[in-house]
């Protein structure tokens, strides 16, 4: 049975049929996501007709209106339209649990033997290499979101607002949607859509259980007892899961100095290390949450907290994907054809370039430098390096990734793996 019974299908596949689809697609999703949305549009559009492309498309713009991992939503939605909520939870869940289980067992060993010399030599080549990535979304998103005058304010304003001003991310995605809600035009030849079909009353319920499914472990978690870094990774994560606009980078750069300087669970080098880890694994990029809550517990509590608060993370920051996508199913017709939403994603979007030029940056400082200082100008942050530890290898393997990056166009895998044997290499016998 579909999710919604206005949609002829050219073809409804058996569940097992879908099943084995979404496990193809969840092994096989690496280079982020425009890759993933990639290999979802081949799979279910274009070798076996599941979604018309016209509700791929509209599909894939919502998908972009929510926070979180849009690939993966999109990939959920696609298996509720063909099996309700069941085949949603069977393509969201393959899509997520192949990476899972890699990112769970290279954070195990990382927290375990990453003082080890080879360990930390393969991860400096790394280093460079993900800040290459970085700069690369940052083009890459800056190129669709930057067509207007008032776009590239909203992204100077934005990074400004985080890098000097640490204002918070959440209230930048305020802000920023607020305002672009309010200029969105109101097009006088939107299309009708019949929203016959949708149950205000099965919409309540659905909100009330997911959000239950959500939340009430983690507010079991305080009764219970648990050591407050559950408590604390539960929280933190629940809130990024509902303000995380723009993919992966976005999250990263309200998350990486959060973690870093506010709660100190990580260093920047380890903040680092576990984006390279997101991207040579299968599955959303923002399963870098599970790392970082891994590494959290892990050093709060050793190896069992660690594995119990990566599985905080990953509840937290998936449960509400689901429920985004189940609750805005039925409306996806309707939510596409509102041009002030749309106005609304447009100034995000262009708000989240500043916001990863942060990212880039902060990157940059603490992969170049071994040295960098924080300083407080009233309410300016300053980073400043030191000039005396630039690290000379780093920024010859940032060059050599860029040129494989810009020039070659090599792919994401393939940089990374050069860089790490590259840069172990160097560290090593140098």
């Amino acid at each position: 049975m579909s999710g919604s019974s206005d949609v002829l299908m050219d073809k409804t596949p058996t569940l097992a049929e879908a099943t084995r689809v979404w496990w193809k697609i969840g092994i096989l999703s690496f280079g982020g996501p425009a890759a993933q949305i990639a290999l979802t549009h081949k799979e279910v559009v274009e070798n076996r007709s599941w979604l018309s492309e016209q509700q791929f498309l509209n599909a894939l713009s919502f998908c972009m209106l929510l926070p979180g991992p849009e690939a993966m939503q999109l990939a959920t939605y696609a298996g509720w339209r063909q099996h309700g909520t069941l085949g949603g939870l069977i393509a969201g869940l393959l899509f997520v649990l192949p990476g899972a289980a890699v990112i769970m067992l290279l954070a195990t060993i990382y927290s375990i033997y990453g003082d080890v010399p080879l360990v930390e030599a393969l991860f400096y080549g790394i280093k460079a290499a993900v800040l290459v990535i970085v700069v690369e979304a940052l083009l890459r998103v800056a190129k669709k979101a930057l067509s207007q005058r008032a776009h590239w304010l909203i992204a100077a304003l934005a990074f400004i607002g985080i890098f000097f001003l640490s204002i918070p991310y959440p209230l930048i995605v305020l802000m920023t949607g607020l305002f672009g809600w309010f200029m969105g035009t109101v097009d006088m030849d939107r299309k009708a859509v019949d929203m016959a079909h949708v149950s205000v009353g099965k919409t309540s319920l659905t909100i009330a259980t997911w959000l239950a499914i959500w939340l009430l472990p983690l507010l079991a978690l305080g009764w219970l007892g648990a050591p407050d870094i559950l408590v604390e990774v539960g929280r933190f994560f629940s809130t990024l899961a509902v303000v995380t606009f723009g993919g992966a980078y976005a999250v990263l750069a309200y998350m990486a100095q959060d973690v870093v300087v506010q709660f100190g669970w990580l260093t920047a080098g380890e903040m680092v290390d576990a984006l390279g880890l997101a991207e040579t694994t299968p599955g959303p990029l923002i399963l870098v949450t599970q790392f970082v809550g891994f590494l959290a517990g892990f050093k709060d509590g050793g190896l069992l907290l660690g594995l119990s608060a990566a599985v905080v993370a990953l509840w937290v920051t998936f449960a509400p994907c689901f429920l985004w996508i189940f609750v805005g199913a039925p409306y996806i017709e309707w939510i596409s054809n509102q041009p002030r939403l749309r106005g609304a994603l447009k100034a995000i979007t262009a708000a989240v370039v500043g916001v990863i030029l942060n990212l880039s940056i902060w990157f940059a400082l603490h992969v170049l430098f071994s040295g960098v200082n924080r300083q407080k100008l009233g309410p300016i942050t300053l980073w400043r390096p030191d000039l005396a530890t630039i690290e000379w290898l780093a920024v010859a393997l940032f060059i050599l990734s860029a040129f494989l990056a810009f020039r070659l166009h090599w792919g994401i895998i393939r940089i990374l793996l050069v860089a790490s044997l590259l840069g172990a290499g160097l560290r090593l016998f140098l």
